[in-house]
């Protein structure tokens, strides 16, 4: 990079207040495309009180100017410094109520944080913008059951469908990969294929209501748990979508929210919950054990960052005796991409040593943690993995 390049780059680093310093430097001008870039970014970044979008009472953009101004973000910045120019507008220019006009949102980059930031006004949005916002939030949705609906099955399958092996011959249960692996020897060069003397099947048996594995997930919807939220309603609902394992998801902060029977669309399902509020997980451990039939056959996930607000010494008794009874428990920290969460270290401490599992989750690692538990195997190795904390 030569110095007139470097010269320009500091320039747009420092911004608009540093013209004087470079005036006596023989700059050049800066290119247009990098004039777009140095107002986009003053329009966030500027200290002056006169600048920025924040430009004084009274003196707001108008919703075309910031339309106009995303539309430049987002063709002069790669995708992941958009969402950060993005939730930084939100933050230092007020930007909330303005986001939610619906040509604002058509042209803003979906990103959880922000979906997250919406879905906590979402009782302020006003009508004509509803239909927006709702699509808005129904693309990061997609994207996140693209990202894990596929593996989540695959897991879940795994772990609840393969049983014994069964004498019953049934084409639909061959254990293709043993059936191979046991005839390879039979290999017939001729016919060029395995002439099988041997098949083996799944057992197929009809499975009871009663010895379904049930998952709960109880959720925390206090207003440091968005991003988790949302990737817990998708997770909910690729779940109830099957009929191998009976779900159940709840949602809690000082009240509880049963919305098991929204979770045929993740979108309804974001909506049935209300981030903001304090939290009483112990009432919400007591309203999911009348979920529990078979203790052996139940998995629960408490997704919270553990910052009790009811009675802290109930509920850490309730969850042991959980665990005691035979019930798989699981506490997820968070369930997020980035960022050290925000928890209850002394509580997060205290569940650890009944030998529930306490860490932060990546959305990534989650099919694996639900083919493990389903296994009845040791998370402990599996929870240093994920950044185990507590």
């Amino acid at each position: 990079m030569d110095k007139t390049a470097q010269m320009q780059r500091w320039r747009l680093i420092l911004g608009q207040e540093s013209d004087s310093r470079f005036s006596n430097m023989d700059m050049p001008a800066l290119s247009d495309e990098q004039d777009l870039i140095d107002s986009a970014l003053a329009a966030i970044y500027n200290k002056s009180e006169s600048g920025g979008f924040g430009g004084g009472a009274g003196h707001g953009p108008s919703n075309p100017q910031i339309s106009r101004w995303l539309g430049d973000v987002r063709t002069l910045f790669d995708k992941e410094l958009v969402k950060v120019i993005q939730n930084d507008a939100m933050t230092r220019c007020g930007l909330k109520q303005l986001i939610l006009e619906p040509e604002i949102l058509e042209n803003t980059e979906p990103d959880i944080s922000l979906a997250s930031a919406i879905l906590t006004l979402k009782d302020m949005i006003p009508k004509r913008s509803k239909d927006s916002v709702r699509e808005f939030i129904r693309k990061i949705v997609e994207d996140i059951n693209k990202l894990l609906e596929q593996d989540i099955r695959r897991a879940v399958n795994a772990a609840v469908n393969r049983r014994e092996h069964s004498p019953i011959p049934s084409a639909s249960a061959i254990d293709y990969k043993m059936t191979i692996r046991r005839n390879l020897k039979h290999y017939s060069p001729e016919l060029k294929t395995i002439v099988p003397e041997h098949f083996y099947f799944f057992e197929r048996a009809a499975v009871s209501a009663a010895s379904k594995w049930n998952i709960i997930l109880d959720i925390d919807q206090s207003g440091s748990m968005g991003e988790s939220v949302i990737y817990s309603s998708v997770v909910s609902c690729i779940l109830a979508s099957m009929s191998s394992v009976k779900t159940h998801v709840v949602a809690f902060d000082t009240n509880i929210i049963d919305l098991t029977d929204k979770c045929s669309d993740p979108v309804d399902l974001l909506y049935g919950f209300n981030l903001g509020g304090g939290t009483d997980i112990d009432k919400s451990v007591v309203y999911c054990r009348q979920f529990i039939e078979n203790p052996k056959k139940t998995l629960f996930f408490l997704i919270s960052d553990l910052d009790e607000g009811g009675n802290r010494a109930a509920f850490i008794r309730r969850m042991e005796e959980m665990k005691r009874s035979g019930v798989t428990v699981v506490c997820l920290l968070a369930l997020a991409d980035h960022g050290k969460p925000y928890y209850d270290a002394a509580v997060a401490g205290k569940l650890s040593n009944l030998g529930i599992p306490c860490f932060a989750c990546s959305p990534q690692k989650l099919p694996e943690l639900l083919g493990l538990a389903l296994k009845g195997r040791d998370l402990s190795q599996f929870a240093k993995g994920a950044e185990k904390i507590g």
